[in-house]
């Protein structure tokens, strides 16, 4: 069954601008006030005024911040809460100007049911300071007009739609302010008055798209919209509304956002080996730090460590107003191996130990054995600092060759059309041809590896010299 979750933000042209709830703040388009936070409703800041009263309410010994409204940050901020909401489903889209549609039907069982779907939501808004009304109904466009209704609790999902719709006012079509002023005019004040006459009659007074609207309310008509998209890129943020001068103090939001970030990857089948924190200042400054691993994951514990590890050597200029956190590069997830027999308290892999040296000793501190575009097999191997990602090629062509080869190629013993080294050989892969350095010294060689005494090696015939020489030996 179809079950759609509205959440309208009502104070997002407000919240996306300033969260600070120490003084009073208040929203102009026009010079009038379209939103304004508790400290100025308290003063008697209301919807309409003109900034001229706001400023005569407040006086000159209460702190005022007059904003002008914002539509690119509002965007903004919805997009933020996008990539959020797709860690609840699939299925969502924005809608006017400040909400959300979910479809949440689908996702019940997932929750373990409708409480601890709204539950997780609940936290998830909480966490990043916004506040939103509800909406619950089996169309999206009734949801939207439920989140207006008293709070409702999940047993009243079950009543007949037309009822929970019918107390509702006409006032809220305001895309349909001339229709609705012809209803008013005939006497009719609420939804479930206009619900009740018949459809032909009132499409016939009212109009085709006001008919249809109707139709879609009820669910009597497909209402077809674009679902979102994840973007390739990652932006979420966090807004503490007071001001954090202790690195301590950012931990919590580093691991919500972590936390967020890294749902978004497994939702999208991504990885990534490098993220970007904002510290947003109180005068708006921002700094940013990069944290980097050697590998890609999505595994926020081990990105959240070495975070804590970076923060320990920031010294925070000013105080911090918000944290963001931005993921430019994304890859492709790739499956991880995983011993299906091995023990459960594994150590620690390789590579969260590299990236923890790196993040406290610095990159230039650790060095590695990779792999370099060329094609003879002695130029082919380096100490490198970099880290994958960097435009480094770690070189796929070396999965078939030893990681460890001789100083120099050595000789082979032939005999009876034989190879012999501690005892006989036996060519069982190859050959690999190699051709280079024809400008210097030509250099021609077939490669193969071959088995013996228990062990593998990499040989190679010299197609010049028609001679055999050991490279290398495998581990």
């Amino acid at each position: 069954m179809s079950l759609w979750l509205c959440l309208r933000f009502d104070q997002l042209s407000l919240q996306c601008l300033s969260r600070s709830e120490e003084q009073a703040v208040a929203v102009l388009v026009r010079q009038r006030v379209i939103c304004a936070n508790d400290c100025a409703a308290a003063l008697g800041v209301r919807e309409g005024m003109t900034s001229a009263g706001v400023r005569a309410l407040a006086g000159d010994d209460t702190p005022l911040q007059l904003l002008e409204r914002n539509i690119g940050a509002e965007q903004h901020c919805l997009d933020q809460l996008c990539c959020w909401a797709y860690g609840i489903t699939p299925t969502l889209h924005k809608w006017r100007e400040d909400c959300l549609q979910l479809e949440i039907g689908g996702c019940l069982r997932l929750f373990r049911g409708l409480d601890q779907l709204l539950a997780e939501v609940a936290n998830g808004l909480d966490s990043r300071g916004y506040r939103v009304h509800y909406g619950l109904a089996p169309t999206p466009k009734a949801a939207w007009l439920l989140s207006f209704a008293p709070r409702q609790s999940a047993l009243a999902i079950q009543l007949p739609l037309v009822e929970r719709l019918g107390p509702l006012p006409l006032s809220l079509l305001d895309t349909f302010s001339g229709t609705v002023a012809s209803l008013r005019r005939a006497g009719l004040r609420t939804l479930g008055e206009v619900l009740a006459l018949p459809s032909a009659a009132l499409g016939r007074r009212c109009g085709l798209e006001f008919s249809h609207f109707l139709q879609q309310l009820l669910g009597q008509r497909e209402d077809l919209q674009t679902d979102y998209q994840p973007p390739a890129t990652f932006s979420d943020a966090f807004w503490f509304g007071y001001e954090v001068k202790i690195n301590g103090e950012l931990l919590p939001a580093v691991q919500l956002l972590l936390q967020s970030l890294c749902r978004f990857l497994r939702q999208t089948q991504l990885r990534t080996t490098q993220i970007h924190w904002q510290f947003i200042a109180i005068d708006h400054r921002v700094h940013e730090l990069c944290v980097r691993s050697a590998s890609s994951h999505s595994d926020w514990k081990n990105w959240y460590q070495l975070t804590a590890i970076r923060l320990e050597q920031v010294q925070l200029q000013a105080g911090v107003e918000g944290l963001a956190l931005v993921c430019r590069q994304l890859c492709p997830a790739q499956p991880d191996n995983i011993d299906l027999f091995g023990p459960g308290r594994q150590s620690e892999p390789l590579a969260s130990l590299l990236d923890r040296l790196r993040s406290r000793l610095g990159l230039q501190a650790i060095e590695q054995v990779s792999c370099r575009d060329e094609h003879l097999p002695e130029l082919a191997v380096q100490l490198s600092h970099d880290l994958p990602g960097d435009g480094h090629t770690t070189g796929t062509h070396c999965a078939q060759r030893p990681f460890w080869l001789m100083p120099r190629p050595q000789a082979l013993r032939q005999r009876h059309n034989r190879l012999y080294w501690n005892g006989p050989l036996n060519l069982v892969y190859g050959p690999e041809r190699i051709e280079d350095n024809w400008w210097r010294e030509a250099v021609s060689r077939d490669y193969y590896i071959a088995a013996g005494n228990g062990r593998h090696y990499w040989v190679f015939l010299d197609r010049l010299a028609r001679c055999w020489y050991i490279h290398g030996i495998f581990a």
